[in-house]
């Protein structure tokens, strides 16, 4: 990657601004059109985590499948905790052949929350979403209530907690 490739350039280039509750920064660069519910019928969006502290995508779900896709930087750390109370990690980076996603559907009613792997300092990926994205439908995590129903994951539950 080039040496003037920073989170700070990407910011700046994609005219990022940071994304209410969940954490990061983000742009939508895609809304179709509205459905009769006012949804749109798809959505897409970039977004930026680096590996500062306090800068991760607190635990959320929302009502549909959202895909998220890897673009540039270092690998991204997912924690999925599922309706039927498993939980799974995904990496989302460039090394497909070592287990990384370059794409990766979370399933809807998925709680959901990622950083930046630990060795790394920041990802641009993007989320699409059909019907697309609202803010009525995102439900911010409570810590206290996920770190109860997942006891094994309750110390990255906190991790990716917002009050």
């Amino acid at each position: 990657m080039a040496d003037d490739l920073t989170p700070e350039a990407l910011a700046a280039h994609y005219r990022l601004e940071p994304i209410p509750e969940e954490g990061g920064l983000f742009r939508r660069t895609w809304a179709g059109p509205a459905r009769p519910d006012g949804r749109p019928e798809g959505s897409a969006i970039v977004a930026l985590l680096t590996s500062r502290p306090g800068d991760f995508s607190a635990l959320h779900r929302l009502p549909a499948d959202e895909t998220w896709h890897f673009y540039l930087g270092d690998p991204l750390e997912m924690l999925l905790l599922a309706p039927d109370g498993t939980s799974r990690t995904v990496l989302l980076g460039p090394d497909v052949l070592g287990g990384q996603h370059v794409q990766f559907t979370v399933p809807a009613r998925t709680w959901m929350g990622a950083r930046v792997d630990a060795d790394g300092a920041w990802s641009l990926f993007g989320c699409t979403m059909a019907p697309g994205f609202t803010y009525e439908g995102y439900e911010h995590g409570n810590g206290t209530e996920l770190a109860a129903r997942y006891p094994t994951e309750a110390a990255r539950i906190t991790a990716l907690s917002r009050p």
